[in-house]
């Protein structure tokens, strides 16, 4: 059994979780009990709801919705946006603290009406002047502004929120809108220092408030007062475990209703336990990061781009898919968007999806072109330097492992000669922000919304990456950089026309197909287990109303608030 914790983006989740499972087999044994023990294996409907997000080891009470090391249900459960993103459909965002919203013609200016007749969990009334406030925090406290919002906000009435933004931001929309926590200011205004504050008596909108937190599990119960009507679970607990072959057993003995890991066997695993279900929601694009750029300090063969389409071509992603992948991955795109999901934003159809078996003659010729001639041993060569690459993953992600060693052989047929190593999560992470690799095996994130503005931004923009060796905590780690991408982006971050968005989106594409700083492998499964016997309304493949990832910000609440009681 292998867990995945991939939130909204993976490596955002991994860092602000108090403790996680860095992907794959975790350390120690047993699992936790707090002080609640009724659980969700006590048998009946209703009861307690218990949640496995993925935490391991001691809690530590952090519900401060601007720290990184927050705990999970913080945003979206405890605290709420102004509106919901649904990461998995890309629909229309849907009314939360703010009922609607407009710009002014140029995207200077955003203007939102906040919902009525909402109470914060102490009783005190919640206004736009809430909103307004927890922007201005935002913009006069650098700690907190890890998105870059550039806006200042105001409340003309108890309804109405003006912000003002430095320039053209269309594009900050969903970050603002669906990606900010709203905090009380009759509270948070007397906070001296709110990037450190712990926040361990949270008082929010959510649908839920905070009951008790011990060393191994949290509980929060059901806020009579909810602006969208009490929820129908009277309690819910999230639960630390420390080993991942007891997570599954705990699924299993009715003791989890809720998770999300990666289960080789989950079809033979449902069939003999008719309480659980599960969906699979492949959203996340597993790549091959490469340091590609000279300019920037990248050293290696990788930085030349025929060596790395040649693995592009070389790669059987179908047999990567079965051993790896279980044959629950979907099919990637060389446009780093996803198929089905995202088609409309795919210019070309023929970067619609990645090819699923090896073309071995095309990678050869490819490096023949380029210089790259065989040698003696089969590896290539080029001007003295042999094609040997080493390519790293994180201890215990037994899929990446999988894919890494199934590489060797795959790219050996092209004269590539592959390494591998693993390393610790703390390791693989440095070394990919400072660009201290040739290779690396890791994921694109989700964005704030399903625009690829906020993926190809991140990852593809050269304001976002550094020199090798200093940090590109922007999210650039291949350190790409290619001007025509960088205007392509730019001018789609200018405009709120969606086919002006998508002729630019077409550019980089063109661009990034041929360049493949990421080389995509394939979407890998998200699988989310459920138990069906206490609690009904889980998503399904049929109503994909919210991402259901146990660990998800803002969706684990949407969620909670659609289950009710089985009888």
């Amino acid at each position: 059994m292998q867990l995945r914790n991939t939130p909204t983006t993976r490596r955002s989740f991994l860092a602000s979780t108090a403790a996680v499972a860095a992907v794959g087999t975790l350390a120690a044994c047993g699992g936790g009990s707090g002080s609640n023990s009724s659980g969700g294996g006590a048998g009946g409907s209703g009861g307690t709801l218990t949640i496995f997000n993925g935490a391991t080891g001691t809690v530590t009470a952090n519900f401060n919705p601007q720290s990184p090391t927050a705990l999970q249900p913080t945003r979206g459960v405890i605290y709420e946006p102004l509106f919901f993103y649904n990461l998995v459909t890309g629909e229309e965002p849907q009314p939360m603290l703010g009922t609607e919203y407009s710009w002014n013609d140029d995207g200077t200016v955003l203007t939102v009406k906040t919902r009525e007749g909402v109470t914060w969990s102490d009783g005190e009334p919640f206004t736009a002047n809430d909103v307004a406030f927890t922007f201005n925090l935002i913009q006069k406290t650098p700690a907190l502004n890890t998105s870059g919002l550039a806006a200042t906000a105001e409340a003309p009435d108890d309804t109405t929120v003006v912000l003002t933004f430095q320039q053209t931001s269309f594009t900050s929309e969903a970050d603002t809108l669906g990606n900010q926590a709203i905090l009380p200011e009759h509270l948070w205004k007397d906070v001296a220092e709110p990037d450190t504050y712990t926040n361990e008596q949270p008082v929010g909108t959510g649908p839920f408030v905070l009951d008790s937190v011990s060393s191994q599990s949290y509980s929060l119960v059901a806020n009579e007062n909810y602006w969208n009507g009490k929820p129908k679970v009277e309690e819910i607990r999230y639960i630390s475990l420390e080993n991942a072959d007891s997570a599954s057993a705990s699924l299993v003995a009715g003791e989890v209703d809720w998770m999300s890991a990666f289960l080789p066997s989950i079809d033979d695993i449902i069939a003999s336990n008719p309480d659980l279900t599960y969906v699979n929601t492949p959203t996340l694009t597993s790549c091959i990061y490469a340091s590609c750029n000279p300019d920037l300090g990248s050293t290696g063969p990788q930085t030349d781009k025929a060596v790395r389409q040649a693995i592009y071509y070389a790669m059987d992603r179908s047999q990567l898919n079965q051993l790896a992948g279980g044959g629950l991955a979907g099919e990637a795109s060389p446009s780093y968007l996803v198929p089905g999901r995202d088609d409309d934003w795919i210019a070309d159809q023929d970067n619609l999806v990645v090819p699923q078996s090896p073309d071995v003659d095309k990678a050869k010729q490819i490096l023949e072109d380029a210089g790259w001639t065989e040698g003696s041993d089969g590896v290539r060569v080029k001007d003295g330097e042999r094609l040997a690459l080493n390519i790293q993953t994180v201890t215990g992600w037994s899929d990446f492992i999988s894919i890494n060693d199934t590489l060797v052989q795959q790219l050996a047929e092209v004269g590539i000669e592959l390494s591998t190593s693993q390393v610790s999560w703390n390791e693989w992470n440095q070394k990919e922000v400072t660009g201290d690799f040739q290779l690396s095996l890791d994921s694109l994130n989700l964005g704030a919304s399903t625009d690829p503005y906020f993926t190809y931004n991140r990852m593809l923009h050269s304001d976002n990456t550094e020199q090798v060796g200093d940090s590109a905590t922007g999210g650039n780690y291949s350190r790409y950089v290619n001007e025509k991408v960088d205007a392509a982006i730019r001018a789609a971050g200018q405009t709120n026309d969606p086919e002006e968005k998508k002729a630019q989106y077409a550019i980089v594409q063109e661009q990034i197909a041929e360049d493949l700083p990421y080389i995509p492998i394939y979407v890998n499964s998200m699988l989310t287990e459920f138990n069906t016997s206490r609690y009904t309304g889980w998503p399904t493949e049929d109503d994909l109303y919210a991402l259901p990832a146990s660990w998800g910000s803002w969706s684990t609440g949407i969620i909670l608030q659609r289950l009710e009681p089985a009888s």
